[in-house]
């Protein structure tokens, strides 16, 4: 049953965030650490995802832009560690209130709430027409890679703002999702350098099969989305993000994620 549900969960995330930019993570962890504990989890998850990043890179990772990959990418990294840091003096006062359904218990963070409300905002302009029409100058781009690099230290989660200001960058579909890759890859270098101790110390506890099983599903499923890429438009991509957005910025607002 594990490698069953691990291995749909990795195939039908991978697809769907082929697009999304964001969202692998997210549901993949949960789904690990109904089998193994929390740090084991965690590091099968960095694994895939950094595996999975690299899979796409070979299918799309020469469409990248350069000058976007620059411009977001290098204060994406720095920022990255002052929230990395930051996160480690926080106390449970950050906390706002936490409230349990059945025997899960979810806490509503300010962090989260910030993280949230900023989505919202951003996806509202991939969804209302008149919002869409509007262009954000790509000088704010490293605005937005301060910003995701930033709360990704701080929470973890960087991708559905990175994703939230490259839809906005102008480029081609294939460029957009090129580009959020090569980020991607580097943000997951980077903390996996910070888990190596640990995942080296985890040793036969990562459960290699299962950790093989996710990793080839997630292949199949970034091969599969590479393959409906030339098949929809870059419009098509702005509505699927705007509507992820909002799920996600619920679903963390709530504390849920």
């Amino acid at each position: 049953m594990d490698f069953v549900l691990v291995g749909i969960v990795a195939l039908l995330g991978s697809g769907l965030t082929f697009f999304s930019g964001f969202g692998l993570g997210t549901l993949l962890m949960p789904v690990f650490a109904l089998f193994f504990p929390i740090d084991i989890a965690i590091a099968l998850t960095a694994i895939v995802h950094l595996l999975n990043n690299l899979f796409k890179l070979s299918l799309i990772g020469k469409k990248a832009n350069i000058k976007t990959i620059l411009r977001f990418g290098i204060p994406a990294i720095i920022f990255a560690f002052f929230g990395a840091h930051i996160l480690g003096t926080l106390t449970e006062a950050e906390t706002l209130f936490s409230y349990q359904i059945g025997n899960r218990s979810y806490q509503v963070t300010i962090v989260k709430i910030c993280i949230a409300s900023l989505l919202i905002f951003f996806s509202l302009f991939d969804l209302i027409p008149k919002l869409k029409r509007l262009e954000i100058d790509t000088k704010y781009l490293p605005v937005g890679g301060a910003l995701s690099g930033f709360f990704g230290g701080l929470s973890g989660h960087q991708g559905a703002l990175r994703t939230a200001f490259l839809i906005r960058a102008r480029l081609s579909k294939e460029a957009f999702i090129a580009t959020g890759v090569v980020i991607a890859c580097f943000i997951d270098v980077s903390r996996i350098s910070v888990y190596a101790k640990d995942i080296w110390q985890l040793g036969d506890r990562l459960n290699y099969s299962l950790l093989i099983t996710a990793s080839a599903m997630a292949f199949i499923g970034a091969y599969i989305g590479n393959k409906f890429l030339k098949k929809i438009t870059i419009h098509t991509i702005q509505i699927v993000v705007g509507v992820l957005l909002i799920i996600f910025s619920i679903l963390l607002g709530l504390g849920i994620l």
